[in-house]
């Protein structure tokens, strides 16, 4: 029964996806992050330790995707300092699995709801504009 609401899980952001505005994209991607370390630190604090491992490893390829969007030659400020971010995101994640410790992720989750908080305000006609296009 699990594993066929994995599947179909997986079919419905497959399908949302193939659907999706590149903003769409990014919020997926940064619920998706929010997810797996909820689920990381929760395994942490369980003491499943290969549960833990393999959510901090899709929560890390996630924010490294989101990091690897970003235009620095187009996006300015803003790049970069969403850039330091996702670097301080990532050293904060490894800290946590390495010391067994919950609170950097509590942090990089708090992070990364400002971020998604903000980007989820973004007026919807700006939703499939370029860095050029809104004049940044």
């Amino acid at each position: 029964m699990r594993g066929s609401l994995q599947a179909y899980k997986k079919v419905s952001v497959d399908s949302q996806l193939t659907a999706a505005s590149p903003h769409k994209v990014i919020q997926m991607l940064m619920g998706g992050a929010i997810e797996r370390l909820i689920q990381a630190k929760a395994a942490m604090e369980q003491g499943n330790i290969p549960v833990k491992g393999e959510r901090i490893g899709k929560a890390l390829d996630i924010i490294i995707a989101l990091r690897s969007c970003l235009s620095m030659d187009d996006g300015g400020d803003i790049a970069k300092n969403l850039d330091q971010l996702y670097e301080f995101m990532i050293g904060q994640i490894t800290e946590a699995n390495h010391e067994n410790n919950p609170q950097p992720i509590d942090d990089v989750i708090e992070i990364i709801r400002e971020i998604k908080s903000a980007w989820d305000q973004i007026p919807s006609n700006y939703h499939n504009l370029t860095a050029q296009e809104v004049g940044i």
